[in-house]
């Protein structure tokens, strides 16, 4: 069996270190519940197999890298699952842990879910949810031992869509807010986008963080299309952009481990790749600038 082969085995065999430290840390976006829903806060959650349902205190799940392999970078990713339940194992936990294995601290969002059965939120409230989830995490990245400068965000399928919420528009922080969250960007630096729903932006703009994107072509839901259309627009805007465009592989692949073709199953490993090329694994100088890689720096 070939390294290539073992590699995302033994990152999904391995459990994330927050795991071995008795279990991660959970965060809720906000304190008091999200803004004009602090009222179903306290609604539990569903979760089940695969599956984790009826968010109504949007959160993030931390996953610290393993000290010993650390190096600054940071991502923060959105599960998929058709914004009617979350495919929070296959999709973040063992996303997560892949990126644990190459140094990377990981942020697993629980959004909230605008086409679950009588749910009341809207796009917008993922997006809000997105936005708070990535100034959480700069806001704090002193405490998460996380660079600033190094924050991307990982989206599989509908979670593209959430990464395209907040990948494009400026999103800076109000100086005069009254918190530390709300002062700082929303924006990532970075953007892993697997095969994304619709639609894709009509523009990247130019001072856009760089972009990985991945999918099979025979994608049974179009998101092939998707993907090639943020690829010409990013290419389109001079952004830096890196695509992988698979002969095979359907939807919903995750992070490779089910499928049955050798290519698909190493995909993490291309992404590890491009993670190192651009400089995001990079660790920063501790008496110098940070290791920012090519990405935005506003």
């Amino acid at each position: 069996m070939t390294v290539a082969r073992v590699a995302p085995l033994l990152a999904v065999l391995l459990l994330p270190a927050a795991f071995a430290q008795g279990g991660p840390q959970v965060i809720p976006l906000w304190p008091k519940g999200a803004p004009g829903f602090e009222s179903r806060r306290d609604i539990p959650e569903e979760a089940k197999d695969y599956w984790v349902r009826s968010i109504n205190n949007p959160s993030i799940t931390v996953f610290p890298a393993p000290r010993s392999k650390a190096n600054g970078c940071a991502i923060v990713v959105a599960p998929g699952g058709g914004f009617r339940e979350l495919v929070f194992d296959a999709e973040g936990i063992q996303a997560a842990s892949y990126l644990n294995s190459i140094g990377v601290t990981v942020f697993v969002l629980k959004y909230r879910l605008p086409k679950e059965k009588d749910s009341p939120y809207t796009l917008d409230n993922v997006r809000q949810d997105a936005y708070r989830a990535l100034r959480i995490v700069r806001s704090r990245a002193a405490e998460f031992q996380v660079d600033p400068h190094r924050i991307g965000m990982m989206g599989f399928s509908v979670g593209g869509i959430v990464v395209n919420q907040v990948a494009y528009a400026k999103a800076v922080g109000d100086p005069a807010a009254a918190g530390p969250v709300e002062r700082v960007s929303g924006r990532p630096d970075f953007e892993v986008i697997v095969y994304p729903g619709e639609p894709a932006p009509q523009v990247v703009p130019p001072d856009t963080g760089p972009a990985f994107l991945v999918c099979a072509t025979d994608d049974e839901y179009g998101c092939d299309q998707v993907t090639l259309d943020l690829n010409e627009r990013f290419r389109a805007a001079k952004v830096p952009v890196e695509a992988h465009f698979f002969e095979r592989g359907k939807h919903a692949f995750n992070m490779g481990y089910r499928s049955p073709y050798s290519a698909i199953r190493g995909w993490p490993n291309r992404l590890a790749d491009w993670l190192g090329d651009s400089g995001f694994l990079k660790p920063a100088d501790p008496g110098g600038p940070s290791a920012a890689g090519p990405g935005r720096k506003d």
